[in-house]
C-alpha cells in the first residue's frame, strides 16, 4: 500500500468517526427537553422519573424570574428560543404572549379532560395546565379571640370594624397583588374601583411589595404581624395544614371566595416556535396534561390541576378552597388596560 492510498484510508476513517460522534451528539441532544418557567415552578423527583422512563429523555428546567420576567425573556429570545416549552403564562399576560406569535398550535392528549372554561386560546397555542383563586385569607383564631365576624366580601373591608386589619400586595410588583386589583375592577368596574381603593386606604389598608412580606411578615396567622386579613390564595389553608409542624385537623386560616371576591388565575404552557425537538416537545405537553404530572401539581405548587380526572390529595380536598363565581376579566381587556390600571392605582392610592 503506498502512502497516498494509506492517507486516503485514514482520512475516510476519521471522517466516519467524526460523523458517528456528531450523530451520537445529536442523539444525546435530542433526548433532552428544556422547559422555561418562573421561579415558583416545582416538580417532584417521582414525576421526573416517570417522564424519563416513559420517553427515555431528560427534563431541563430553566427558571427565569417571576412570571412576567420569564415571559419577557421568552419574547425577547423568540427568534432563537432558550427552551422547547414555556410554562407559566397566566391569564393576566395571555394576550401579550399570544401576540408575540411564538407558540406552536398543539392539542395534547387529555385536553378533552380540561374544563372548557379554562381553555382561553381556541387555537391551542397555549394550553391550560393549572389554576387557583387569589382571594382574602383571614386568621380564624384572631377573629374568634376578638369577638369579630370574619369578612365575607370585598365590601366588608371598608367598614369601620375592619379598620387597620388588612394587608395587600402592590399590583405593580406582585402577581397576587395584580390579581386582587383585577378582582376589584371586576367587582366595582373601571369607574368604581378607584373609589373602593380610596375607601380601603382611608380604612388603613397596608400595602407591601410582595406576597412573602405580606403573608409571612404581617399576617397574624403566619407571623408576629398585626394584620388578620391578607391577600393570598384559596389553597393557602391547605398549605398551612400540610406544612404544619404539628398535626392539624383544621386549618388556622379561612378564605373569602364568594360574591365575586376571588380572581381565577389560570396558568398555561405551550411549545415554543423554533424548537429543534418538536416531537419530544409534543410528548412533553402530553405528559404535562397526564395524571402523572397533574396529580403532582397540588402539593408542589399548591394550585389545582387542569385535568378534571386528576385525583386531589386529601389535604386539598378538605382544606383548599375554590370559588364557584370567580371574578374574571377578558384577557384582551386586561392586556389593553393592565398598565393603565396599575399606573392609575399607583398615582391615586400610593
Amino acid at each position: 500500500m503506498n502512502l497516498k492510498v494509506f492517507l486516503i484510508i485514514v482520512c475516510l476513517v476519521l471522517i466516519s468517526l467524526f460523523a458517528c460522534s456528531k450523530e451520537e451528539q445529536n442523539q444525546d441532544e435530542a433526548q433532552t427537553v428544556t422547559i422555561m418557567t418562573h421561579d415558583s415552578f416545582s416538580i417532584s423527583k417521582e414525576a421526573v422519573s416517570k417522564f424519563e422512563a416513559r420517553f427515555h429523555a431528560k427534563i431541563i428546567i430553566l427558571k427565569s424570574g417571576d412570571a412576567g420576567e420569564a415571559l419577557n425573556k421568552a419574547i425577547l429570545s423568540k427568534n432563537n428560543p432558550l427552551a422547547d416549552i414555556f410554562y407559566g403564562v397566566d391569564n393576566t399576560f395571555l394576550s401579550r404572549a399570544l401576540k408575540a406569535d411564538m407558540f406552536v398550535p398543539y392539542a395534547p392528549s387529555h385536553l378533552g379532560a380540561v374544563d372548557p372554561a379554562l381553555r382561553l386560546d381556541p387555537e391551542n397555542r397555549l394550553i391550560p395546565v393549572d389554576f387557583g383563586d387569589v382571594c382574602l385569607n383571614y386568621d380564624i383564631k384572631w377573629f374568634k379571640d376578638n369577638n369579630q365576624v370574619p369578612p365575607a366580601m370585598l365590601e366588608d373591608l371598608i367598614k369601620p370594624a375592619y379598620k387597620g386589619l388588612t394587608v395587600v400586595e402592590n399590583p405593580a410588583t406582585s402577581s397576587p397583588g395584580l390579581a386582587f386589583l383585577l378582582t376589584t375592577i371586576s367587582r366595582f368596574g373601571e369607574d368604581g374601583y378607584i373609589d373602593y381603593w380610596q375607601k380601603l386606604k382611608a380604612n388603613e389598608v397596608l400595602v407591601t411589595n410582595g406576597w412573602k412580606e405580606a403573608y409571612w411578615g404581617k399576617f397574624t396567622a403566619a407571623s408576629k404581624g398585626d394584620r388578620p386579613i391578607v391577600v393570598s390564595y384559596a389553597s393557602s389553608p391547605a398549605a398551612e395544614v400540610f406544612f404544619s409542624e404539628i398535626k392539624l385537623n383544621e386549618s388556622p386560616t379561612g378564605v373569602v371566595i364568594e360574591n365575586g371576591s376571588a380572581f381565577r388565575q389560570i396558568e398555561f404552557a405551550g411549545i415554543l416556535k423554533g424548537t429543534s425537538k418538536l416531537e419530544l416537545a409534543k410528548k412533553t405537553m402530553d405528559f404535562i396534561l397526564s395524571k402523572d404530572f397533574q396529580e403532582d401539581i397540588p402539593l408542589q405548587m399548591f394550585v389545582f390541576p387542569a385535568n378534571k380526572n386528576a385525583e386531589l390529595p386529601d389535604v386539598f380536598k378538605k382544606h383548599a378552597g375554590i370559588t364557584k363565581e370567580p371574578a374574571l376579566l377578558d384577557p384582551r381587556l386586561i392586556d389593553t388596560r393592565r398598565d393603565a390600571w396599575i399606573r392609575e392605582w399607583t398615582e391615586r392610592i400610593l
